[in-house]
């Protein structure tokens, strides 16, 4: 409390002090007025004086003719010294308050920016009308879209979101991006080289082989390579492959719609004679007349060399020309002349390369998913020729790292396995209904079989993963919330009930329907074969590739790309789906850190490296002597 107008016959500090009058009923025992001579002005403030210094709160105040109602004096001289010392507290502070406002402001935005960060960032860089995401289309048309999300692992979600939560702002282990085996890179491509060489011009030619290639697109490449093999084993010209239009797949697309025609051929130019058409005094022959038409029922499944020159060789002789038709997985990988097995690896990893418009939407997928450019890598070069990025100053800035899954969860695969999937009574009778429309055989040969219940058959691995189990194997390898996965895949049975489990442990899932805009997608609208392409090159290309399906062709090819072209730096992850299933029976169970070692060690033997064994693909295995070389 400020004492003002005290100007003249102001005391001396010590004749105050020898005012302050004797004890008072209003005094506290720790507190006494102390006045101080400050500029003319007299200031009184309450404070806490030792016990053996305390001076009595009664002051003679008659002395500048004041009132002195003691009781007034307290209360006013006590609020006056609150009011006083709350602005000497105020000023002395006020750095402090505004450090911590700047700080909760601070805290508010990165709240706001962590909550934006974990929403699916669209990269698309025009209307957000095409984000309806085509991964969560069904099928059939009777199917509830809007049904509640199917889940059969409650626990181990609940676990696994925690587990996602805790470890997102923590570092990831250095090996989950990468080949557990340093010696995958001392595995190097050179199928290309030392293959013998066979000029057209040398050896006359036994005959011309043509083939209608059934199938999608990754069936429809294997049967190229195994018909470049049988060419070049029967010593025969090879007409430019057609192939069939299927009413599964609905797609028109020829080779040459799909791969580079030109440098197809110049690439096996030295290995055997490949002609874009017959010569016209053959197209018009009836082939089953003079019996020159092949099917796969003329031939074992996994056919020799030997079937080969003992079935087809005779009739090429005798009327110049072969025809298969339906040609597919019509050729074994072993036994094999070295050369033979080694001009298959040449079609596939080098030959075939991906037609100009495939590779230039390519390119703009994996700009778009890694929003940065990166150094280009021999599976860049393979896979996006020419489209491929140049040299940039954005390298510095690094990319986004990605993994792609192919998730084959398909109404049709789904049906086909006889096992359930969590969705009760209505899911019982829908995939019955679609086995009865789709698959009549399969329902009559299951009356003549033993009967294994659907519980028994997801024991024994045959069950198709759910989007559900897909990313609980994420979860447990270790992989973050905020990871950004292409999903590669067709029509996912369940829609939005399916993957709603698979979302809320990682939201960020893009394909190539939300990278690419309405006009870029229009060239490929109806072909689904040039649509499997964009989803080959985005797998092939990631940082990790994870199947669900090991069976499944893509993979195989793929993963097989990856191995030849990675360096040791394209990881690939192949769930056991027996291992699974037992670890995944343990749900009510299971902590999590046993969960996440088992599913690790899983992974891990699955990534073991080694050559290929006897009778495996060349395409999915092609670490051997016929496909690479190791540096020693």
């Amino acid at each position: 409390m400020e004492l003002e107008g005290l100007q003249e016959g102001v005391p001396t500090p010590q004749r105050w002090l020898s005012l302050v009058g004797s004890s008072c009923s209003y005094c506290w025992d720790s507190c006494a007025v102390s006045v101080i001579m400050k500029d003319h002005r007299i200031t009184s403030s309450c404070d806490i004086l030792p016990s053996w210094k305390r001076v009595k709160k009664t002051l003679l105040l008659h002395h500048y003719g004041l009132r002195s109602d003691s009781s007034k004096y307290n209360y006013y001289s006590c609020r006056g010294i609150y009011v006083g010392k709350k602005h000497l507290w105020l000023q002395k502070h006020i750095k402090t308050i505004v450090v911590v406002l700047a700080l909760l402001g601070c805290l508010f935005l990165i709240d706001s920016f962590f909550i934006s960060f974990f929403e699916f960032e669209n990269p698309q860089p025009t209307t957000s009308s095409n984000n309806s995401s085509a991964f969560l289309q069904v099928k059939d048309s009777n199917i509830d879209m809007k049904q509640s999300p199917i889940q059969m692992y409650d626990r181990l979600l609940n676990m696994a979101g925690s587990a996602l939560a805790e470890k997102e702002f923590k570092q990831e282990p250095s090996n989950l991006w990468a080949e557990p085996y340093q010696q995958a890179s001392l595995w190097k491509p050179c199928a290309d080289k030392n293959v013998k060489h066979n000029p057209g011009n040398i050896v006359k030619s036994n005959g011309y082989i043509s083939v209608s290639a059934n199938g999608g697109l990754n069936q429809q490449r294997v049967a190229i390579c195994n018909v470049v093999a049988v060419a070049s084993l029967l010593n025969a010209t090879l007409v430019m492959p057609k192939f069939l239009y299927s009413n599964v797949w609905k797609d028109p697309s020829q080779f040459g719609d799909i791969y580079q025609e030109d440098y197809f051929m110049n690439i096996l130019k030295d290995d055997i004679r490949i002609v874009k058409e017959l010569p016209p005094n053959m197209k018009s022959q009836d082939l089953n007349a003079i019996g020159s038409q092949i099917t796969d029922a003329d031939l074992p499944k996994e056919a020799t060399s030997a079937d080969y020159i003992k079935i087809v060789l005779p009739i090429l002789l005798k009327n110049g020309f072969v025809h298969f038709l339906g040609y597919g997985n019509r050729l074994g990988f072993d036994p094999l002349p070295f050369d033979i097995q080694r001009l298959r690896c040449k079609c596939n990893f080098h030959a075939l390369k991906f037609a100009q418009k495939i590779q230039q939407a390519g390119s703009l997928l994996i700009k778009r998913i890694r929003k940065y450019s990166t150094p280009p890598s021999m599976l860049d070069t393979q896979l996006l020729g020419k489209f491929i990025e140049k040299e940039s100053h954005e390298y510095a800035r690094g990319s986004t790292k990605y993994l792609a899954l192919h998730l084959r969860f398909e109404i049709d695969m789904v049906a086909y396995s006889l096992c359930e999937f969590g969705g009760g009574e209505n899911e019982r009778k829908e995939l019955q209904a679609y086995r009865e429309s789709h698959f009549p055989l399969l329902l009559q040969r299951l009356k003549n079989s033993t009967f294994i219940s659907a519980a028994d058959l997801r024991k024994l691995g045959r069950c198709p993963l759910t989007p559900e189990e897909a990313g609980l194997v994420l979860a447990g390898l270790g992989f973050k919330r905020s990871t950004y996965i292409y999903l590669a895949s067709s029509q996912i049975y369940g829609g939005t009930s399916r993957m709603d489990p698979f979302t809320r442990l990682y939201p960020n899932v893009i394909t190539k329907e939300n990278l690419l805009t309405p006009t870029e997608l229009a060239p490929f609208r109806n072909f689904s074969s040039q649509l499997a392409a964009l989803d080959f090159i985005a797998c092939a290309s990631a940082d990790v590739f994870a199947m669900t399906d090991s069976g499944s062709q893509l993979s195989s090819l793929v993963s097989g790309l990856r191995t030849y072209y990675g360096n040791g730096h394209a990881p690939t992850l192949r769930p056991n789906k027996k291992r699974l299933s037992s670890i995944l029976s343990e749900n009510e169970t299971i902590g999590w850190n046993n969960f996440k070692d088992r599913i690790k060690k899983m992974i891990q033997e699955a990534q073991k490296l080694g050559t290929k064994g006897y009778g495996k693909s060349i395409y999915r295995h092609p670490r051997c002597q016929e496909c690479m070389c190791k540096l020693h």
